[in-house]
């Protein structure tokens, strides 16, 4: 029990609890930041030519395996320098709390999604600007209620991806298979495109995102659900709502991110998806749900209520569950 305190469960805890209080530390080296540069140094360096999906195929691959092996060696050289006393088990907990810390982003997309509602009190022009920071389509003819919905689309897709589908990984394999999560998942976001840049060249990388995602995707829409059932205080709410999540969540054109956008626009009762613009090229995204209405500042509430309790639940989830695994095994 004391090992499992020590390799998982402070450093969980400690480092949710610092990206709760504080988000992403914007003066400190971020690791997500260095593999958006590796990422853009060999996609410009690998992506032309001929055998692009080959190349990007071994990229995505090699970008994966070297990251794992990264943090199990950084994790064997703490243990090796410190030697196998109180100092190691100092310097492996912090270690393991700061890179726990970094690979989680709840607390910066709730800032940046109450931002985006707060720059549209300020004008539409201003809104745009501030959602295109966290959405990759073309803001700049989206009008007023488009900008909220990509926000609460990004809240809820960014709750699977920044927040349950990390600690998923850490659970699994600890925080080699956390920072290696957050690789595939910064691949994805920056070259798994269905267009004609990417389509080759970022193939495996979206097909590599869609595995490690499966599971979380869905595991956040379920707890999305749990957390509003709850914030109702009616277990009644969470079963039409499931049925809701089942029928649109598979209607998306990505396997996994229709699934949380489901949860939240059945609790929120409105419509996701859509057509939407992305590096010049049109894509027409199906919708998620069919009532179409305004988004308004109470939806926002909503929305950042239930994505908070999710991250609870899954905490507590993944505390009994390692709790379960010692008593078992």
């Amino acid at each position: 029990m004391e090992k499992l305190f020590i390799d998982y469960l402070l450093p969980l805890f400690a480092g949710w609890l610092l990206d709760l209080k504080f988000g992403d530390p914007e003066k400190l080296p971020h690791p997500v930041v260095y593999m958006g540069k590796w990422i853009a140094f060999f996609e410009k360096k690998l992506n032309r030519n001929r055998y692009r999906m080959t190349k990007g195929a071994t990229f995505a691959l090699v970008s994966v395996v070297l990251t794992f092996t990264f943090g199990w060696l950084l994790q064997k050289m703490t243990v090796s320098i410190a030697g196998e006393n109180l100092l190691t088990t100092i310097v492996t907990v912090l270690l393991k709390t700061v890179l726990v810390f970094f690979c989680l982003a709840g607390h910066t997309l709730r800032k940046e999604v109450e931002m985006v509602f707060g720059a549209l009190g300020r004008g539409l022009l201003e809104g745009r600007r501030q959602v295109a920071r966290i959405v990759g389509r073309d803001t700049s003819e989206l009008s007023a209620n488009e900008v909220k919905t990509a926000a609460l689309e990004t809240l809820a897709e960014n709750l699977s991806d920044g927040v349950v589908a990390p600690i998923f990984w850490f659970l699994l394999l600890g925080v080699p298979g956390m920072l290696t999560y957050k690789m595939i998942n910064t691949m994805d976001s920056m070259i798994g495109y269905q267009n004609a840049r990417y389509k080759d060249f970022g193939c495996w990388a979206a097909h590599i995102d869609d595995i490690a995602n499966y599971l979380p995707a869905r595991l956040t829409a379920l707890l999305m659900l749990v957390a509003n059932s709850l914030r109702k205080r009616s277990i009644t709410a969470f079963f039409p709502l499931w049925k809701f999540v089942r029928t649109f969540g598979p209607e998306h054109a990505s396997p996994n991110s229709g699934w949380p956008e489901a949860a939240l626009a059945g609790i929120l009762d409105c419509q996701f998806g859509g057509p939407h613009n992305y590096f010049g090229e049109k894509f027409n995204k199906p919708y998620i749900g069919t009532h179409y209405r305004d988004l308004d500042d109470t939806d926002l509430h909503t929305s950042i209520s239930v994505c908070l309790g999710a991250e609870i639940a899954c905490i507590l989830l993944t505390t009994v569950i390692l709790c379960l695994c010692t008593t078992l095994f």
